[in-house]
C-alpha cells in the first residue's frame, strides 16, 4: 500500500474519532441553549457534569489532522489555510471562546454571570460545527482553482456556497444528535430528563435526515462530482448500511434501548465520514489537490508512519484510560 494512502487512511481515523468525541461534546453544549423551563437547570447540570471530566481533550485529534496534514501533505495543507482562512480562523475563535465561556461559567459564583456564560459556551458550540461542515463542503464542492500556487477562485465562494452552509448545517444536526443521545444516558438518574433528551434525539434524527437530503440536493450544482459518485460503489453501500442504522436507532431510542441507540448513533457517524471519504477519494481538495500529488516525498512520509505507530501507543491507551475512569465506557 503507498504511504500517500496510509497516511490518508490515518487522517480518515483521527477524523472519525473527532467527529463522534469531539462532535458529542459540541452537541451537548448546543442544548445548553435548550435547557429552559422547569427542568432547565436540571439540564443544565447534567449537561456540565458529562462535559467537566473530558473537556476539549477531544481537541487532540483536530491537532493530529492538522500536524500529519501539514507534515505529510504540506500542498493540500498551503492551499486549505490559503482559501479557507477566513472560516477556518472563525473555527478557531469558536474553538477558543467555547472553552473559555465554559470555564468562566463554571467558576463563577454570580448566577447571571454564570448564565451568559453558559449562553456564550451554548452559542459557540452551535456555530463552531456549522463552521467546520462548512470548511468540509468547502473542499468538497470543486470550487477552490489554485494557480502557480495562488488561490484565483473560492477565497469567498467555496465556503458561502448553498452546499457547503447545507453541509454546516448537517455537521451541527448531527453534533446535536450524537450530544443528545449521550445525554440520555448521563441523566440516568432521572426518567424525566432522560425523556426530555430522547425526545430531542428523535427529532434531530429526523433533522439529520432532511438535512443529508438538503446536502445531496444541493450538491448536485455545488459539487456535481461528489454527488455523482455519491452512490456508486463502495459509497453506495455505505448509504444503504447507513439507512438501516438510522431506522434501527429510531427504534432503538422509541423502545428506550438507550445503549444500543448510543453505539448505533455511533455507526452512523463513522459510516457518513466514510460515504465522504469514498466520494472524495483520492481527492483532499477537490478537483486538483489529490493525496498522491500533494504528498511530501517518500523520506517524510515514511517517518510519519513510524511517528504515527508510536504516539498510538501512548494516545490510544491514555484516552481509553480517561473515559474508563471518567465516563464508565
Amino acid at each position: 500500500m503507498p504511504a500517500e494512502l496510509i497516511v490518508a487512511i490515518v487522517l480518515l481515523i483521527a477524523l472519525v474519532i473527532y467527529a463522534i468525541f469531539g462532535g458529542t461534546d459540541y452537541g451537548i453544549g448546543v442544548w445548553v441553549l435548550f435547557s429552559h423551563g422547569k427542568r432547565g437547570m436540571l439540564q443544565r447540570d447534567v449537561i456540565s457534569r458529562t462535559i467537566s471530566p473530558i473537556w476539549e481533550a477531544n481537541h487532540v485529534w483536530l491537532i493530529l489532522i492538522n500536524v500529519v496534514l501539514f507534515t505529510a501533505y504540506p500542498l493540500a495543507y498551503g492551499t486549505i489555510v490559503k482559501a479557507l482562512f477566513i472560516p477556518l480562523s472563525l473555527v478557531l475563535i469558536g474553538i477558543v471562546m467555547r472553552g473559555a465561556a465554559y470555564t468562566f461559567r463554571n467558576y463563577n459564583d454570580n448566577k447571571k454571570e454564570a448564565r451568559e456564560w453558559a449562553e456564550l459556551f451554548g452559542i459557540a458550540s452551535l456555530l463552531t460545527p456549522i463552521l467546520l461542515g462548512v470548511n468540509i463542503g468547502a473542499i468538497s464542492s470543486g470550487s477552490i482553482i489554485v494557480e502557480n500556487n495562488i488561490i484565483v477562485h473560492g477565497f469567498i465562494h467555496s465556503w458561502l456556497s448553498p452546499f457547503s452552509v447545507a453541509v454546516g448545517v448537517f455537521a451541527l444536526v448531527l453534533f446535536s444528535y450524537l450530544g443528545a443521545v449521550s445525554l440520555i444516558l448521563e441523566s440516568h438518574h432521572s426518567k424525566d430528563l432522560q425523556d426530555d433528551f430522547r425526545r430531542r434525539a428523535m427529532i434531530s434524527l429526523v433533522l439529520l435526515a432532511v438535512a443529508a437530503t438538503v446536502v445531496y440536493i444541493t450538491s448536485k450544482s455545488g459539487a456535481p462530482t461528489a454527488h455523482f459518485n455519491s452512490f456508486k460503489g463502495w459509497a453506495l453501500i455505505l448509504h444503504l448500511v447507513l439507512s438501516i442504522a438510522s431506522v434501527a436507532t429510531f427504534i432503538a431510542l422509541y423502545k428506550r434501548r438507550y445503549h444500543l441507540a448510543k453505539h448505533l448513533a455511533y455507526t452512523q457517524a463513522t459510516l457518513m465520514i466514510l460515504g465522504w471519504a469514498f466520494t472524495q477519494y483520492p481527492y483532499l481538495v477537490r478537483e486538483q489537490v489529490t493525496i498522491y500529488n500533494a504528498g511530501a516525498p517518500k523520506s517524510t512520509l515514511h517517518f510519519v508512519i513510524i511517528a504515527l505507530i508510536i504516539a498510538a501507543f501512548f494516545l490510544i491507551p491514555s484516552f481509553y484510560f480517561m473515559y474508563k475512569v471518567f465516563k464508565k465506557i
